[in-house]
């Protein structure tokens, strides 16, 4: 499902207004939830969330904190739901057997990183986690999920578009109003520029949450591929006009692009149309990560990968915020923050 464009406009529009009540109730919920205490494990749990439903960059947020803890002699595991998956785990993602279908696409990509256990039971997947050697939990999404006890919690927001409306579900895109969710917060991470972001920030940092800024880089090797090609860009993630941005500002201005929704599952109707598009414009196809992991799950899309370039992206922060994420990975490490 797409979100709806209301959501990201700052006037409230009628529909956001029709539907005001119901994210009172829903919100009065998600703010409860957030005060329960969840259970310790005995692991640290770095939890990299957002404040919003869709696409923000905590996979590549998550990415590159496990590689911060592996450079702080931590072996880090990833924990997540396996949204789009069908299994319920607790599950160890093998990237050779395992498909976007079964597990999601998100842990396909974490899993060239760190092992990655999938579980709808937070609690039950993260007890597992210590026959793999796990010394550091790292939690892809779950921040409004009170299971678990976490050490350091991360909001990430999307500096282009911030907050949306500032509503929360169904009138807006918040998933619990910000102020509970900011107490629950150890910082805040934003990935990008635009006023959005700036505003969200300077609401962060009257709450006492250090504020972070970083970008999201593409990998150079597979970005000077594209160089002098005729782009057609396709991408179903939460925000699909980000990866266009991404290309847009390394010069790769796309000739074209098609958006789907957040963790599309293209049809064969779909791929067809895209080859056929592809090869009467004369286009070299580009996509995301992401959708290349939920392609490679069956045969047409498969057929589809080996025309089209895969751009992958990284996390950069800025200097300054590479030293503060440093400091409080060391501080969620000490002994004082586990049992």
């Amino acid at each position: 499902m797409r979100a709806p464009e209301f959501w990201w406009r700052r006037e409230r529009s009628p529909a956001a207004s029709l539907l005001a009540p119901l994210s009172a109730l829903a919100g009065a919920y998600a703010s409860a939830r957030l005060k329960r205490e969840g259970r310790d494990v005995g692991i640290p749990v770095i939890c990299v969330g957002n404040p919003t439903v869709g696409g923000s960059g905590k996979t590549p947020t998550a990415i590159h904190l496990a590689h911060r803890l592996s450079g702080l002699g931590r072996r880090a595991v990833f924990l997540t739901r396996g949204y789009g998956g069908s299994l319920r785990g607790p599950v160890i993602v093998d990237p050779n057997r395992h498909t976007s279908a079964e597990v999601g696409d998100e842990p396909l990509l974490l899993a060239r990183t760190a092992p990655v256990i999938v579980g709808r039971d937070r609690v039950v997947a993260a007890l597992g986690a210590e026959r793999l050697g796990a010394e550091a939990l790292v939690m892809d999404d779950g921040f409004q999920n009170p299971a678990l006890s976490k050490s350091l919690s991360i909001l990430v927001v999307d500096a282009a578009v911030g907050v949306g409306n500032g509503l929360v579900l169904p009138a807006g895109p918040l998933r619990a109003p910000l102020a509970p969710q900011f107490e629950r917060a150890d910082a805040l991470l934003l990935i990008g520029n635009g006023a959005p972001g700036e505003e969200i920030g300077a609401r962060a940092a009257s709450a006492g949450l250090p504020v972070l800024h970083a970008r999201l880089a593409p990998e150079a090797g597979a970005a000077a591929r594209l160089i002098g090609q005729r782009l057609y860009a396709f991408a179903g993630i939460g925000r699909p006009a980000k990866f266009f941005a991404t290309l847009d500002a390394i010069g790769l201005r796309p000739a074209k692009t098609r958006a789907f929704a957040d963790h599309h599952v293209f049809t064969e109707a779909e791929i067809e149309t895209l080859l056929r598009e592809a090869d009467i414009g004369g286009f070299t196809l580009v996509t995301t990560e992401k959708d290349a992991a939920r392609l490679a799950a069956s045969a047409q899309g498969r057929v589809l990968l080996r025309t089209t370039e895969v751009l992958p992206v990284r996390l950069v922060p800025d200097e300054a915020s590479g030293h503060e994420l440093e400091r409080l990975l060391a501080k969620a490490l000490t002994p004082a923050r586990a049992v």
